[in-house]
């Protein structure tokens, strides 16, 4: 018996990023018809409040696979130059449960998390979207550069970060426009917030009407990206109700000030997807997606860059 454990330049090279969005609208359907056995994640605070752990497990029928993600988060990790989360997802055989493949986790998470934000986009925001802001310059900037421009004829990409060097540097790097502004950066045709902040950095009044919004940094009750302006006046979809009803401060802080209710969701990607919803309904519609990430994109992910590794026998086979 073999596992097979497959590194962060594996995962990049396997599973490309146009593939890896077609893998998470699979993705996303499963996890909107219950085909896909989710329970929620198990959020573990250090003591002394350093970082988390989290835990993320499920169960897929189609492709027979189940398993689970574990990270941890340490958001003073790139100070260090380290990367803020570190992990692994582990993958079992349906049928057996043997043990598949451990596939690098950090990789993972910013492969799919850019890729569902794609595939929102794909189907919410207006087809003569142009600009592209990007609020953040972590590692999901960069992603969501690639996966935002694999759905939309992106002429021009803006870019604001909390340090001013760092938004500089990357966007030298990238070839982009650093704002000195995040106002500037949020009147792009779509906005895609990629922080750690606890506080809106986004605000309802300096986005512009028909924009689409991927909001994708906060992902506990008590933080958030957007503020409840932004939220009462768009059309807000999610990746899995259950999820954000739970876990999703944009979502549930808007809803504690009174100025937001949870039948005011749309719904979910999966349903925009599999045409049992409709997107953007006009051209001045702002619309948003929350993104909080779900085990199903980890799982499906994986799956794909494991085949993918059989395959082209790639990866490092180790006798259990």
């Amino acid at each position: 018996m073999t596992l097979r454990i497959i590194n962060a330049a594996e995962v990049r090279m396997l599973l490309p990023m146009s593939r890896c969005i077609d893998v998470m609208a699979n993705a996303m359907q499963a996890a909107s018809a219950g085909a896909v056995n989710v329970p929620a994640r198990i959020t573990m605070p250090l003591e002394e409040q350093s970082g988390y752990l989290f835990v993320m497990p499920g169960a897929v029928s189609e492709p027979p696979v189940y398993g689970t993600k574990v990270i941890s988060q340490h958001p003073g990790n790139p100070a260090r130059e380290l990367p803020a989360i570190q992990g692994f997802v582990a993958l079992f055989d349906h049928e057996t449960g043997t043990p598949a493949a451990i596939v690098d986790g950090a990789e993972i998470t910013a492969l799919r998390t850019a890729a569902a934000s794609g595939l929102a986009t794909r189907h919410l925001a207006r087809t003569d979207a142009r600009t592209h802001g990007i609020i953040g310059t972590g590692v999901q900037a960069i992603a969501h550069i690639e996966a935002i421009a694999s759905v939309a004829a992106i002429d021009e990409v803006l870019i604001w970060g909390r340090n001013s060097d760092k938004a500089q540097r990357l966007a030298a790097e990238l070839n982009i426009r650093a704002c000195g502004d995040p106002q500037e950066v949020a009147g792009c045709d779509i906005v895609s917030t990629v922080t750690g902040s606890d506080q809106p950095v986004i605000r309802g009044d300096w986005v512009q009407p028909g924009a689409h919004i991927n909001l994708v940094g906060a992902h506990t009750p008590d933080t958030r990206e957007a503020d409840s302006d932004l939220m009462a006046n768009g059309s807000v979809f999610v990746d899995l109700m259950e999820s954000a009803m739970n876990e999703s401060g944009d979502i549930l802080i808007p809803i504690s000030e009174g100025r937001f209710e949870s039948s005011h969701v749309c719904g979910e990607i999966g349903q925009v997807v599999a045409k049992e919803l409709d997107g953007r309904r006009s051209s001045d519609e702002v619309t948003v997606y929350v993104s909080l990430g779900i085990t199903a994109q980890d799982l499906y992910a994986a799956h794909a860059i494991y085949r993918a590794a059989q395959e082209a026998g790639l990866g490092t086979e180790v006798s259990l």
